[in-house]
């Protein structure tokens, strides 16, 4: 029940969202809005409040927006989609993502407020001790107080972190503090390829720190920007095959979903944030039916001079609707499989 509950919070704020900011732009920019549903399938409320009909529906995984003239077989409406400014176009289709970008901001900004930040003590005691590597081979514990690294004494953490650097990988001899008796251990450093450095396999003490308005703010700035950066280096490096594609479904996200709801609320607000920020990514992908699809489309418009034809949009979305399709059933049946 609980991996239920979870999937329909976690798709429905997820697609709201974006929906929200195709609506609000939408508005702004004069566009005449024929519903905005929340939920799919049968109506279990409507309200009409001008030319926009406000609609819940029976299934709570989302939502949608349907703006006059948006597709290729609507009549044309002097408010619709179509008879606006590629500009104003443009802002309603990017404004999906847009809104992806800005939900994490919030949903970050709001955990550092509640929950704080992790920050190193900068003292030399061991808050990790990974298994199986030399440090944890060679006997260090959690709790452990770093004296000297070869002799030499270590008073911060970056004593030594500085010190196992300029070491490399030659044997090393420490001395640790526990429960008020000293230890000698003995140990190789092991070459990490990736962070192009030694390591034991250690990691300091943590302690949590209270933020305030403005700096959890900036935080949450920095932190989407941060996710958003590791997101697109991630495709670019899936594009070029320097990566393997890991693919989630539905059926997989909602797994992960109960999984991380069972940790608490805050773990589920991230994860919906950083959710928020793969979907914002994902839909300025230039492929039709996703909204840089759309916005190419616009762009090549404008260069142009005259959109493309009826047919030849139809044609494009019926393609981009199949891409995505043959993507969700391939990701289904990973789910389901593994």
């Amino acid at each position: 029940m609980l991996t239920i509950l979870a999937a329909i919070f976690v798709f429905g704020v997820l697609v709201t969202v974006h929906e929200l900011g195709h609506f609000i732009t939408a508005k702004m920019t004069g566009m005449k809005v024929e519903e905005f549903a929340i939920g799919f399938g049968p109506n279990i409320y409507q309200q009409k409040d001008g030319d926009t009909l406000y609609s819940l529906r029976v299934i709570p995984l989302g939502g949608y927006n349907k703006i006059a003239g948006m597709d290729p077989e609507d009549p044309w409406d002097p408010d619709g989609f179509k008879a606006k400014s590629i500009p104003a176009r443009m802002l309603v289709i990017l404004a999906g993502s847009l809104m992806n970008f800005i939900l994490p901001v919030i949903l970050f900004s709001g955990i550092f407020m509640i929950d704080g930040i992790e920050k190193p003590v900068d003292k030399p005691i061991l808050g990790i001790v990974v298994e199986n590597k030399a440090a944890y081979n060679a006997g260090l514990e959690v709790g452990d107080k770093i004296l000297t690294i070869n002799g030499a004494p270590m008073h911060t953490w970056d004593d030594v972190v500085i010190t196992l650097r300029e070491n490399g990988t030659k044997e090393v001899t420490l001395t640790a503090e526990r429960d008020g008796a000293v230890h000698t251990y003995k140990m190789f450093p092991e070459y990490n390829e990736e962070l192009g450095r030694p390591l034991i396999g250690i990691s300091p003490k943590f302690t949590k720190e209270r933020l305030g308005v403005v700096d959890s703010i900036k935080l949450g700035f920095t932190s989407t920007q941060k996710v958003i950066g590791l997101m697109v280096e991630g495709l670019q490096r899936i594009i070029t095959g320097k990566a393997s594609a890991e693919v989630s479904g539905p059926i997989g996200v909602a797994q992960m979903a109960g999984e991380v709801a069972a940790e608490g609320l805050l773990p589920l607000l991230n994860f919906v944030a950083f959710l928020s920020i793969n979907l914002g990514v994902i839909n300025l992908l230039p492929l039709p039916a996703l909204d840089g699809g759309h916005f190419i489309l616009l762009l090549y418009e404008g260069l142009r001079g005259k959109p493309l034809g009826a047919k030849a949009m139809h044609n494009i979305q019926t393609i981009g609707i199949a891409i995505i399709l043959a993507i969700t059933i391939f990701s289904t049946f990973k789910d389901i499989t593994r």
